[in-house]
C-alpha cells in the first residue's frame, strides 16, 4: 500500500490555488504580459516551453521557444482541453485521479489522444469564473504547473509562497 499523504497534501493545495487565484481582469494585455513573463522565466531557466493563453476559444498568445517538438503544442491542446472541460487545472485533475488509481479514459471515457491529465494548465479567473486557460508545455508536469504559479501569483496579488506546492 503506497502513502498517499503527499498526493493529499497536493490536492488541498491545488484547490487553495484555484480559489485564490483569482485576476481582476483579463484581456489582451494581460494575457500578452503573463505570456512574456512566463517566457523570460523560461529563458532564464534555459528552459525549452510551449506557452498558449486563451480567453474564451480564442488564442491570444503562443510561443514555441527552439528546442521544442510539435508535440509540445499537442500535449498544451490536450492539457488545455481537459482544463477547459473539468474547469480544474490539469495537475489538480491528474493528482485527483492518481489518488483513485484511476485514469481520465476509465473515470469519463476521454481519449488520451485529446485530453492529458498531466499539469500545465491552469484556468484563468477572474471573479470566480472561468475566462481563460494559460498552458505550459515541455518541462515535467510538476514543474510546468509550478511555472505557471510562480507568473500567476503575482498577478493576483497572492504571495507564492501562501500557496506553493511543498517540494
Amino acid at each position: 500500500m503506497t502513502d498517499k499523504t503527499p498526493l493529499q497534501a497536493d490536492i488541498a493545495k491545488l484547490i487553495e490555488q484555484e480559489r485564490r487565484l483569482q485576476l481582476p481582469r483579463l484581456d489582451a494585455d494581460i494575457a500578452w504580459t503573463l505570456g512574456s513573463q512566463l517566457r523570460d522565466t523560461a529563458l532564464a531557466r534555459q528552459a525549452a516551453v510551449t506557452i498558449e493563453i486563451r480567453i474564451g476559444a480564442e488564442t491570444v498568445f503562443f510561443h514555441a521557444m527552439r528546442g521544442t517538438a510539435p508535440a509540445n503544442a499537442d500535449w498544451a491542446r490536450r492539457k488545455r482541453n481537459l482544463s477547459e472541460l473539468l474547469d480544474q487545472s490539469s495537475y489538480l485533475i491528474g493528482r485527483e485521479l492518481a489518488l483513485e488509481g484511476n485514469t481520465i479514459e476509465n473515470k469519463m471515457g476521454l481519449a488520451t489522444r485529446d485530453y492529458a491529465a498531466h499539469g500545465g494548465s491552469v484556468p484563468l479567473r477572474v471573479n470566480g469564473t472561468r475566462f481563460g486557460t494559460v498552458t505550459v508545455s515541455g518541462l515535467p508536469q510538476r514543474e510546468d504547473h509550478l511555472m505557471v504559479i510562480e507568473q500567476l501569483a503575482p498577478l493576483a496579488g497572492v504571495p507564492l509562497a501562501e500557496i506553493a506546492l511543498s517540494s
